[in-house]
């Protein structure tokens, strides 16, 4: 946008009522602003129609750098519903700033997926999955409704899970969940008859049995018992599920606080 002919009220703050608006405030003589200029110009046309772009010259708008703090450029902000929503300084790596508006720009699927959780804590899972694999199909880097669903597949179709779940690696927040998701796929799928021999054995197949079930306290409570009595049995492997428990439901969860000290105990 010439960034001469403009009226701020109108041209972003009232348009971010309607399409979320960026805006690069930057000036002549900076050198890293016309870097990231062609760079912005780029995202914004792959983003094409989720995002508009405003370029805004702080040396002949200063009244406006001044009402929205920007003390040094580029500096880039996300402006929705009139209001700042994200923002950063400085010339940015292409794919940084990619990962970064993706996770800044609000969904068009959000309704779809916050009903799809409230029927998830109702226990109406397979409504909840119908709704989320529509989001997917039409928005396929929806993180949330991949989070979500990846939760619904895990206990009773472990293998698509794990499909999923590669599809979120890498994804900021979500490397603890992907890594319990990873290790409780594995154990989902164990070929029990492989088990290694050991008076063990059938405690660690009954915490397997517990978890299938998603009957967490009761598989910690065994696979705790495990670590006393063989702490390396199965390649650590009753450690590494209590581990991947708790991650998976989070250390604020009751049945993370319930066990997390016995277990610590256990292992020492």
């Amino acid at each position: 946008m010439n960034d001469h002919q403009f009226d701020f009220s109108c041209d972003v703050l009232e348009q971010s009522h309607e399409l979320p608006v960026l805006v690069d405030f930057w000036a002549q003589w900076c050198d890293p602003c016309r870097m990231l200029t062609p760079v912005l110009e780029r995202i914004a046309e792959k983003f094409g129609g989720k995002v508009k772009l405003v370029k805004i010259n702080t040396e002949e708008y200063p009244d406006i750098a001044s009402r929205y703090n920007v003390s040094g450029i580029p500096n880039v902000k996300l402006f929705i519903d009139g209001s700042i929503t994200d923002e950063f300084t400085g010339a940015l790596p292409e794919a940084q700033i990619e990962q970064w508006l993706k996770r800044a720009l609000p969904s068009r699927y959000s309704a779809e997926v916050k009903l799809a959780q409230d029927l998830v804590g109702e226990g109406k899972e397979r409504q909840a999955a119908a709704i989320l694999d529509e989001v997917l199909v039409n928005e396929a880097d929806n993180i949330a409704a991949l989070a979500l669903m990846i939760r619904i597949r895990l206990f009773g179709h472990p293998d698509d899970a794990l499909k999923l779940n590669e599809r979120l690696e890498g994804e900021p927040g979500y490397g603890e969940f992907c890594d319990a998701v990873r290790t409780l796929g594995g154990l989902l799928q164990k070929d029990e008859d492989a088990l290694p021999d050991d008076p063990v054995r059938e405690r660690y197949r009954a915490a397997l049995a517990c978890l299938r079930s998603g009957a967490f306290s009761d598989a910690l409570e065994a696979f705790i018992g495990v670590i006393r009595e063989s702490r390396y049995y199965d390649d650590d492997g009753s450690r590494k599920a209590c581990i991947a428990i708790f991650k998976y439901l989070g250390e604020d969860h009751p049945v993370t606080l319930k066990h997390r000290r016995v277990f610590d105990r256990a292992l020492y």
